[in-house]
């Protein structure tokens, strides 16, 4: 008797049908055009959105695209402390210091850019901190461009955040 022996689960041999796996073939094929013709026919059922025609809702906690505040000057609020890019896991946020010609400010951003294609939106800059400088609520959550580059965004575009998702 040979070692090497197809065997049923109950201890029997295998027909010759059975070896050729044909019925298990046709089996799954039933099912995955069950599926299919399910689909088709019940489109209201699937849990897909018809996206750019239907938006997911979502939280208000939900968080979006960063954006720089303001003073009531204008110029930015962040004082260069370097918190928001120390906190950030993703090292996404650059920033240079530069000295503010107001003696009663000591620090501001000379440059302050972030990497939208490394943030990993967790909000751990917006809560690092210390003046409300950096906030995620604008709203903004599909964010598209048609090159890497542009995801690279510059103080100037923080400040002036646009209202839509295109960079």
């Amino acid at each position: 008797m040979s070692s090497y022996r197809k065997v049923h689960s109950y201890g029997g041999k295998m027909t010759f049908v059975e070896r050729l796996y044909l019925p298990e073939i046709f089996r799954g094929l039933g099912i995955t055009i069950k599926h299919v013709f399910r689909n088709i026919f019940h489109m209201g059922e699937m849990p897909t959105v018809q996206y750019p025609e239907e938006h997911r809702e979502y939280s208000d906690r939900f968080r979006g695209r960063h954006r720089l505040m303001k003073r009531d000057d204008g110029s930015p609020r962040c004082v260069a402390c370097m918190m928001c890019s120390t906190a950030c896991p993703a090292d996404c946020i650059h920033i240079v210091a530069g000295e503010h010609p107001d003696p009663a400010i000591e620090k501001f951003p000379e440059s302050f850019d972030i990497d939208l294609l490394r943030c990993v939106y967790c909000g751990l800059c917006e809560e690092a901190c210390p003046c409300d400088a950096i906030r995620m609520d604008t709203g903004i959550y599909e964010i598209v461009a048609d090159s890497r580059e542009k995801f690279f965004v510059d103080k100037e575009f923080l400040l002036n955040n646009m209202s839509d998702g295109t960079l």
